[in-house]
């Protein structure tokens, strides 16, 4: 009891009034306080860099977004070229296979026909041949006076089946001309309505393709005012609110540094007492001191004499 007693008079004497305990509960108050202090500097520093990561990452967005709607029209749109493309292609190609179609079955009829037309010669020719043999035997045979009728009659036959002949040559001719005619006006009537479907055809898909594109080009410009409306007030909320915050932040700095002012000038009055005290505790210790060497003296010289 006495040594805790002596103890505690001892760390009075040597510390003053503060106690280590209570210093260090100071000394980590004030360490507290520095660190708070430098967090909230951190903090507000990484809350700035945390909005603008946000606002390039809110418009890296838009521009992906943008950038993948223009990627699929021109998609799109190459889709639909070479859809036309073929289409006409294959239009071409089956126009094409028509007409060798009915150039094919026209070649064809008309060896037919020129076959045709050579057996009967053939046949007609030998069939004259045939009558001809015979009278000319027949008058062989007769030899009568009537020698030059029958050479006028034969001369006759001959030119009225010349003339026969020719006039059936004649009526093939035109016929055959005739047909060409025909097949040449259906093919160029073909042709002209082949011609005129895909012209029409064209221009309805030429149509369509000017008022798509009109209606692709009113449809991107009302997205992109909506986008930008939407961006100028999400923009014009988040200003008001960081205005907001900043006046508020600056109250509690106002307030903080008015905190802090106050928290320095009271330590500073409590630092000002502990001096005075301290220095009063220094001259009583010094005093108490020279005693405590007067004291030894005493018996220093008294231990002395004795010896």
């Amino acid at each position: 009891y006495l040594a805790k007693k002596y103890f505690y008079l001892w760390a009075k004497m040597t510390f003053g009034q503060v106690l280590p305990s209570e210093a260090r509960c100071f000394y980590d108050q004030k360490i507290l306080q520095r660190t708070f202090g430098e967090w909230k500097e951190q903090w507000a520093v990484c809350r700035e860099k945390l909005s603008l990561r946000a606002d390039n990452h809110y418009r890296h967005l838009l521009l992906n977004l943008v950038f993948k709607a223009w990627r699929a029209y021109v998609c799109q749109q190459q889709g639909k070229k070479n859809k036309y493309y073929v289409a006409e292609s294959h239009a071409k190609k089956q126009t094409l296979l028509r007409t060798w179609q009915h150039w094919l079955v026209y070649v064809d009829v008309q060896r037919t026909k020129h076959g045709m037309q050579s057996v009967a010669l053939a046949f007609r020719e030998r069939s004259c041949l045939g009558i001809s043999w015979a009278v000319w035997r027949r008058q062989h045979y007769q030899k009568c006076s009537g020698h030059k009728m029958n050479i006028l009659a034969l001369q006759h036959w001959a030119q009225s089946l010349q003339f026969r002949a020719w006039l059936q040559w004649r009526e093939l001719y035109l016929h055959t001309q005739n047909e060409k005619q025909k097949d040449t006006r259906a093919v160029t009537h073909h042709q002209h309505w082949e011609l005129r479907r895909c012209v029409g055809a064209w221009l309805g898909y030429l149509n369509l393709h000017r008022v798509k594109k009109r209606q692709n080009e009113l449809a991107q410009e009302f997205h992109q005012n909506r986008t930008l409306r939407r961006c100028f007030s999400d923009w014009q909320l988040s200003w008001e609110c960081r205005r907001r915050m900043q006046a508020h932040q600056r109250d509690l700095e106002k307030q903080a540094a008015r905190i802090a002012l106050w928290r320095v000038f009271a330590h500073w009055k409590h630092y000002v007492v502990l001096c005075v005290e301290e220095a009063q505790q220094c001259e009583l210790a010094e005093k108490h001191y020279r005693c405590h060497l007067l004291v030894l003296q005493k018996y220093w010289n008294h231990w002395k004499s004795r010896l």
